[in-house]
């Protein structure tokens, strides 16, 4: 009888001891599954501040691309088309009148030179491409005749046609100017960037 009591005696107590150890060992289990989600929680950090860096350099690149260039207000086939129909008529009406030859290749040469860089920058335009070269080709033209009808009316003092056609000129080389200055022709509408699209990121 004494054996048997101190069998399940030994029994409880060993069964408290074996409950004891569970207990420990379930408490380190809830403390690491209670630290466990900090260290998940921290470890996203820098993959957010890399999306937002990503979303910052998208939204800046599109803001970017639509701001409008600096462009001039006009074209320069506006005034370059009929300046050169006015340069060759010039010409033209100068040798039907004195039948001077110099006047009608004047006309003809400088003034189909305006003429046909003006079309041609208008094409080049409608094509969305630059047409900076035209611009400076008749910039270069305006100046010639400028010089020479300058020449002639300082040493005629006619004001037609060599006084009206120096006035003209001299016009038309500061339009050019502005717009090279002004950096070249607007772009067609067709390929305006418009400001209503949204980013895509």
């Amino acid at each position: 009888v004494l054996g048997r009591i101190g069998s399940r005696r030994i029994g409880t107590e060993a069964n408290r001891c074996g409950l004891s150890f569970g207990g420990g060992s379930g408490d380190q289990t809830t403390t690491e599954a209670a630290t466990s989600p900090t260290e998940i929680k921290r470890s996203p950090t820098p993959v957010k501040e890399g999306r937002r860096r990503v979303i910052t350099e998208s939204v800046e690149e599109h803001v970017a691309s639509t701001q409008p260039k600096r462009a001039a207000k006009i074209h320069d086939f506006c005034f370059g088309i009929p300046y050169g129909g006015l340069v060759m008529s010039g010409g033209l009406l100068g040798f039907a009148f004195s039948r001077n030859l110099t006047s009608l290749s004047t006309g003809v040469l400088y003034g189909g030179g305006l003429l046909a860089l003006s079309t041609l920058s208008m094409k080049i335009w409608r094509q969305g491409k630059s047409s900076f070269p035209y611009i400076l080709g008749q910039a270069v033209l305006s100046a010639v005749v400028f010089w020479k009808n300058f020449t002639a009316y300082s040493m005629t003092k006619k004001l037609f046609p060599a006084g009206l056609f120096a006035v003209v000129s001299a016009a038309m080389l500061c339009f050019y100017s502005y717009v090279v200055l002004s950096g070249g022709n607007p772009p067609p509408k067709k390929l305006k960037p418009s400001a209503t699209t949204s980013p895509s990121y």
